[in-house]
């Protein structure tokens, strides 16, 4: 086992047991480590105009927003591993080219997240779109994308001050969605404004789960990460008990929080991309094991980042690792797994097929 959380880049994982290079490219070295459920992932985002990224073609390798070269440290919160020219293409590639299909964007299509889930032996892929009230369609664009792959299921974005929320949260069920994203951040609403503890109210009738953005991150502006404390949680948590909470990247830089909201409450889950190992050990360690979820947050990061600690974390412990990698979130989200497999059940394309 390696013994230190420092790699000199991503394909330098290789040096851990669950991992090896084909041809270059980071893949899981057993199969049998599987299945596994990616349930924070991204394809291109579009605002004002409608999708202009090809989400079929794949022009070129994927571009993640921290590149596989850079240096990584799994004990950080991820995006503390990337440098500032990282930030500045990231912040310039979500914002600027958000109407076009250049950049670092025109690379998070479905052939390339299908490949690395075919290359991490990852089954199935929950895709998160982020809408505003107007002038933004992915929710469309993804659930397309669902109805066309088991491998990659999505939820649904409903902006709180939209109009007809109870409406479009029907219709995008009514489409597949799994759930609905929040996102306090980049949607500009606090989770316990009144608009938002409204969206939630009508999620937990319809039967919606919401996975939202928690926390700050510390590369945001002070608006969005005013917005995204985790104390802002607990009112709608406890004013909507039956509407499930995933807590996205596990409250982000304010962990202890969000495992104190989720150890209070049986309606809150975790999903831990970015967390660094220690505190993803102490998630485990401490938290309801049966509302722990794997999620990576790609493009932003390789998927064998989070995979890395989940394996590292749950060494030892079969049953919280088969929990953590794929039993909590195929029972939350209905995603059925065929274990035997390492497919999506009905799937004809997909990660099935990719690799």
């Amino acid at each position: 086992m390696c013994k230190t959380e420092l790699f000199a880049s991503v394909r330098d994982l290789a040096r851990l047991p669950f991992f090896e290079l084909r041809e270059g490219r980071l893949a899981l070295r057993d199969r049998d480590l599987g299945p596994i459920i990616d349930v924070h992932s991204h394809l291109a985002l579009a605002y004002v105009r409608p999708m202009q990224v090809d989400l079929d073609a794949a022009p070129r390798p994927t571009e993640h927003y921290m590149p596989l070269e850079r240096r990584l440290d799994l004990d950080r919160y991820g995006n503390q591993n990337m440098s500032p020219e990282d930030l500045a293409n990231l912040k310039r590639d979500l914002t600027l080219r958000s109407m076009t299909a250049r950049g670092m964007r025109a690379t998070h299509t479905v052939p390339n997240l299908t490949r690395e889930m075919g290359e991490m032996g990852v089954a199935a892929s929950l895709l998160l779109p982020i809408d505003f009230p107007v002038l933004s369609w992915n929710a469309d664009a993804y659930l397309d994308v669902a109805a066309r792959t088991t491998a990659l299921p999505s939820l649904g974005s409903v902006h709180p001050y939209a109009r007809d929320v109870a409406g479009k949260l029907r219709r995008q069920k009514a489409r597949g969605a799994r759930g609905i994203k929040f996102h306090p951040a980049v949607q500009l609403v606090a989770p316990d404004h009144p608009r938002a503890l409204r969206l939630f109210h009508l999620c937990g009738e319809i039967g919606l789960p919401v996975l939202s953005h928690c926390g700050p991150v510390g590369i945001e502006l002070e608006g969005a990460r005013r917005r995204s404390q985790v104390w802002h949680f607990e009112r709608a948590i406890i004013e909507n008990p039956r509407t499930t909470f995933v807590l996205g990247h596990a409250g982000a830089l304010q962990m202890e929080e969000a495992l104190a909201l989720a150890k209070r409450h049986t309606n809150v889950h975790l999903e831990i991309s970015c967390q660094g190992l220690s505190n993803v050990k102490r998630i485990l360690d401490e938290g309801p094991g049966d509302r722990v979820m794997l999620g990576s947050d790609w493009p932003f990061h390789h998927q064998a980042i989070p995979i890395a600690k989940a394996l590292l974390a749950t060494d030892g412990n079969p049953a919280l690792r088969r929990k953590l990698l794929w039993e909590n979130a195929s029972r939350l989200f209905h995603i059925p797994v065929d274990e035997g497999r390492r497919v999506p059940v009905g799937s004809g394309n997909g990660a099935a097929q990719a690799g």
